[in-house]
């Protein structure tokens, strides 16, 4: 059985490969959350829980997770991943993500909005936002990923 998550790590990265996937991957290392399994989840944050760094891990540990993923085959394109944490105050609260070809800074203020949304469409009153992000200019196949990892 499942136990509801004590801590969350938010973190984001970009890279290049030869492949989609391990452009992901470096993106994934340069994020330092590269020799983890993901279950990837929907978007609620636990009452309570504590944003921590990243810990110490064995390798292949399974971890749930949010995250935003994009790749691209276009030189010279700008792409851009967010994950925003959503806190309420004395409830629960949400975890938005979002990616897109474009800047940080327009993927930051969507997630921020999306997150103010998902609270308010729930009542909640909003305490605060927290947002990893990350933009990316391709050389060849690019990656940017940002990620809210929960641990026990």
């Amino acid at each position: 059985m499942w136990e509801r998550p004590k801590a969350i790590s938010i973190v984001a990265g970009s890279g290049e490969g030869r492949t989609e996937l391990t452009a992901f991957d470096c993106a994934l290392m340069d994020a330092g959350i590269a020799n983890l399994n993901f279950l990837r989840v929907t978007s609620i944050l636990p009452a309570g829980i504590e944003v921590v760094a990243i810990p110490t891990f064995v390798p292949g540990t399974l971890v749930p997770a949010v995250y935003a993923r994009i790749a691209s085959h276009t030189p010279g394109e700008r792409i851009a991943a967010a994950v925003g944490l959503g806190f309420s105050r004395g409830s629960y609260g949400v975890i938005m993500e979002y990616e897109h070809t474009g800047t940080a800074e327009n993927a930051e203020g969507i997630v921020r909005k999306m997150v103010e949304e998902a609270l308010a469409v729930r009542d909640l009153p909003l305490g605060e936002i927290r947002v990893a992000v990350t933009e990316h200019v391709v050389q060849r196949i690019g990656c940017a990923i940002a990620a809210a990892v929960f641990w026990p």
